[in-house]
């Protein structure tokens, strides 16, 4: 860890342009990287704050087939609706760049190219799935199937999203083309490896020894994972026909893997600034001198931790990111947030139903940040935060502080008088706060600086109440003097101390105290260091309402929203699946159905979904792996009268070959039954 950095390169990971942005990313990437970003700039560090729109990769590529556009319109929309999402809700990037940008394939090619020079790739032939329908070779994620480790039916070509595990397209049980529908074939390909494996050593040396006491745990456990498990060469090119084209010869139809270009999106992104900035953009990566550290959610940290680390080391010429303080995921009322489900509270959306209340939104994402854990965010904790403590907590205090002094002193500062123990300690207690909340940004508890802010807040509504100058006035209008001087210092020290979690509350406060008026500019260090904040007889003007209260009825419209998009969910799911394209008698004839009996059945190992089964279909006992286990136990199944697709070609499952295939239909809430004959029949009884 660097203590002492000369600068800092502050990177959030690219939202991918096939969609808005929804409070899962924000919670878990935009909302901490902006806070420690407007941390350092208040300590007047030396920093630049990047990100930009992920443009490349399969999933774009389906949007604009399914849209009938090219995928340059696809991205082009979102990025401009993402950008202006992030500028109008406050996150304050140096730049907000592009993959599809010239200066990116620029810098992603020539990325390449460095590293293929110097020998750092292995170049495989190998066979991968090719739709023979579409004509082309099938992408990570144009092809689904049946996870080999967990049974998942809809696991995608390079991760399943049940249960984690990363695979190929060709480890899939029985795949399909997205495209065409299809069962694709194998056809040789050859591609370019960054081999991991021969990176294993020093990153065990880097990850498990260098940073097992600073990173966090989530992240630091899913490297080791990683790592023990063995790590093994890594493709960085593709077979498509959008995004970077692979900068060698004999490449044509082939482009640079969207998780090789994407991160390298962070330097490309870095060069644009600097040349708008006239500045020199290398430090920033290269010198050692400089702390780079990544925001990114935990679906990323392989990435962040092994790959692209391993990219920078092979190169030779950049550092390596200090820390990657990656979170969990957010749930949204108790559902995993689905963008297909449209299970999501989207920022733009949010922007519009709830106008200049940006600060509300970072507030509760931020007090509920999923940390250390999944956590979830409700619309009943969203109104009660505000109401209870932005409104009834901060907001109060500054009300009454500056209603009292323009009802008391016209807006001026009062001059103090002689300072009791409790003054004392009220100011003693500000000069402490920048560095507990700053040590608790450090260690990336965003959560806990943020309630530290808060406990200034309440610092200054105890002093007020135990103070009551309201009552004081008329009695002893020297202490009353004194205790609004104290109390207008708490409002100048929670002005600046919450620019980092609430930058719009923070600039209205700053504007109603008159602080940029200032002959210095309050900042964080002088916070903890000036003897006074405010001077006497300075003039502050009329304070708005910073935060106003949310209503039942507000609440209830959002929570409808959710209940309607669960209604369109449900209502497509009862959805019959489509006819299939017609196939003529001759088609059909080749199948060879028959009636089995089940003689034996059995857990396969290691394998939550699938059973082994030994089946009598007359002519002889077949080995049929079936995916059922999760419907039916091996004991309840013995014996049962099944349907069997005799002549369907072997296929090795986790080791066993299958030689043939149970018929199950399946009801729409996913529950499976056997087709079975009505009567006992004999096993190998043709079905027709």
């Amino acid at each position: 860890m660097k203590q002492t950095p000369k600068r800092y390169t502050i990177t959030a990971a690219l939202p991918y342009a096939n969609g808005p942005v929804h409070l899962g990313h924000l919670a878990g990437v935009y909302i901490p990287a902006d806070i420690y970003t407007r941390y350092l700039r208040l300590q007047g560090r030396d920093v630049v704050f990047i990100c930009g729109s992920d443009e490349h990769g399969v999933p774009i590529t389906i949007k604009a087939k399914k849209e009938g556009v090219t995928p340059q319109v696809v991205v082009d929309r979102y990025h401009e609706i993402i950008k202006k999402s992030f500028s109008d809700f406050g996150i304050s990037f140096d730049n907000y760049s592009r993959t599809s940008a010239p200066i990116h394939h620029q810098t992603a090619s020539d990325f390449f190219k460095d590293l293929y020079n110097k020998g750092e790739f292995v170049e495989e032939t190998t066979e991968q799935l090719f739709d023979a329908e579409a004509q082309q070779f099938l992408a990570d994620r144009f092809v689904v199937g049946t996870c080999p480790k967990c049974g998942n039916t809809e696991s995608y070509g390079d991760q399943c999203e049940q249960c984690g595990t990363s695979h190929n397209a060709t480890d899939l049980i029985s795949p399909k083309s997205t495209l065409s529908g299809s069962t694709p074939v194998r056809k040789q390909t050859k591609h370019w490896f960054l081999p991991l494996d021969q990176h294993e050593e020093w990153l065990k040396d880097w990850i498990l020894a260098q940073h097992k006491s600073d990173w966090k745990p989530n992240v630091f456990g899913q490297c080791k994972s990683w790592i023990d498990d063995g790590l093994r060469p890594r493709a960085v090119t593709r077979d498509l026909d959008w995004g970077i084209p692979v900068p060698v010869d004999k490449a044509e139809g082939k482009v640079l893997y969207v998780w090789f270009d994407a991160p390298i999106g962070y330097i490309s992104a870095t060069k644009e600034w600097a040349q708008n900035n006239g500045v020199d953009w290398a430090p920033y990566w290269q010198d050692e001198q400089t702390k780079l550290v990544h925001f990114i959610g935990k679906d990323n940290i392989v990435f962040h931790c092994i790959i692209f680390p391993s990219m920078l080391k092979a190169h030779g010429d950049y550092i390596l990111p200090d820390n990657v303080p990656a979170n969990e995921f957010l749930n949204l009322e108790g559902d995993k947030i689905s963008t297909s489900r449209n299970w999501a509270v989207w920022l733009h959306e949010y922007l519009l139903d709830f106008p200049d209340q940006q600060d509300v939104l970072r507030y509760v994402l931020t007090a509920n940040a999923p940390e250390t854990k999944d956590n979830d965010f409700t619309w009943a904790d969203f109104q009660a935060r505000n109401n209870n403590e932005l409104v009834a907590i901060f907001g109060n205090f500054i009300n009454r502080v500056t209603v009292l002094t323009h009802k008391y002193y016209k807006g001026e500062t009062p001059a103090p008088n002689a300072l009791l123990a409790e003054d004392q300690l009220v100011l003693d207690q500000l000069k402490a706060y920048p560095k507990v909340i700053g040590d608790s940004l450090e260690r990336y508890r965003f959560r806990e600086a943020q309630s530290e802010l808060m406990n200034v807040a309440r610092v200054g509504n105890k002093y007020l109440a135990d103070a009551e100058p309201w009552k004081l006035i008329k009695s002893d209008p020297e202490r009353t003097a004194t205790i609004m001087y104290i109390a207008l210092q708490i409002a100048s020290a929670l002005a600046v101390l919450s620019e980092p979690f609430l930058p719009f509350t923070s600039k209205k406060l700053k504007q109603s105290l008159g602080l940029d008026s200032l002959p210095s500019q309050l900042n964080w260090t002088q916070i903890a260091e000036a003897s006074t904040y405010l001077p006497q007889g300075h003039i502050i003007a009329q304070s708005p309402l910073l935060f106003r209260k949310i209503e039942d009825e507000e609440m209830e419209l959002q929570r409808n929203k959710l209940a309607q998009t669960k209604m369109n969910n449900q209502s497509m799911e009862d959805t019959h699946n489509p006819q299939k394209e017609l196939v003529n008698f001759d088609d059909f004839t080749k199948m060879d159905l028959r009636v089995g009996t089940i003689m034996s059945a059995e857990k396969m190992p290691k394998a939550n979904k699938l059973l082994v089964l030994k089946v009598d279909v007359g002519v002889d006992q077949r080995t049929i792996v079936s995916g059922i286990a999760e419907h039916f136990s091996p004991e309840e199944i013995i014996g049962k009268q099944v349907c069997v697709l005799l002549n369907l070609a072997p296929r090795a499952i986790r080791g066993t070959e299958s030689q043939g295939m149970i018929l199950m239909a399946e009801d729409a809430d996913g529950t499976l039954c056997f087709v079975s004959p009505e009567q006992s029949i004999k096993p190998g009884s043709t079905i027709r």
